[in-house]
């Protein structure tokens, strides 16, 4: 897609979308640009949310999710569970066997305890390459962004311009606080990862996330060893 058109359409759809709610920005999408579209869950509690708004809307919506190997028996059921009760197919995407096989063999298979650098050569390996396969397909990417959720996220927009995917990604609950995303769970049945109810807000591979103290941020939990700054994989970064 190119980025000068690309990002004059942003500027028109985030004043356009500014009021709306989080169905008629989906909604909107789904009906214009459904076959150039696509949906990352990491099957977390806002990914659930966008995953029932989507499948009330059209459940043949492409829906992908990163499987790094690491990840907690809770999140696989979840998947399997999300799939049968919403109708939809959420296709996973798999690290490179030989890239993987290569960073454990020279690194060692918990290396992102190790560095920064370690760390961020492990969500390479096992995301952002998977993730940017899922991508070739589409020029629009959902995620399940918001701001409340970590310093890293506090200027992210509703619609925005991908620069390392070049993609044009759709954050529909930016504005949603904890508080709105869990009435809307509870209200609509959605299932969730029993995790949450254990003091995980954020859940990813499983070496590299614990449960939050009380008082500590949402994303306290994710790569705990690193500074807050730091906090990210790769996949959100603008």
């Amino acid at each position: 897609m190119n980025a000068d058109i690309a990002k004059n359409l942003i500027k028109e759809l985030n004043q356009q979308f500014k009021d709306q709610s989080a169905a008629d920005v989906l909604r909107f999408f789904i009906m214009n640009y459904k076959d150039r579209l696509g949906f990352s869950t990491s099957l977390g509690a806002e990914d659930q949310v966008i995953t029932q708004i989507i499948a009330g809307i059209d459940p043949d919506v492409y829906i992908f999710t990163l499987d790094t190997g690491r990840m907690f028996p809770e999140t696989y059921d979840l998947l399997d569970l999300t799939q049968q009760r919403y109708k939809v197919r959420i296709k996973a995407y798999f690290p490179d066997q030989k890239a993987v096989e290569k960073m454990v063999n020279s690194k060692g298979i918990n290396l992102f305890y190790e560095s920064v650098g370690n760390r961020k050569l492990c969500c390479q390996v096992r995301k952002i390459e998977p993730l940017i396969r899922a991508l070739e397909s589409v020029d629009f990417w959902i995620s399940g962004l918001r701001r409340e959720q970590s310093v890293t996220r506090e200027d992210v927009s509703l619609i925005e311009w991908d620069e390392l995917n070049n993609k044009i990604k759709i954050n529909p609950l930016i504005n949603w606080n904890s508080e709105d995303l869990w009435d809307y769970i509870r209200q609509n049945k959605i299932p969730y990862n029993p995790l949450h109810d254990q003091g995980f807000p954020s859940i990813g591979c499983q070496p590299c996330t614990r449960a939050t103290e009380p008082g500590e941020d949402i994303r306290a939990g994710r790569w705990w060893w690193e500074n807050p700054e730091m906090k990210e994989c790769g996949l959100h970064k603008k």
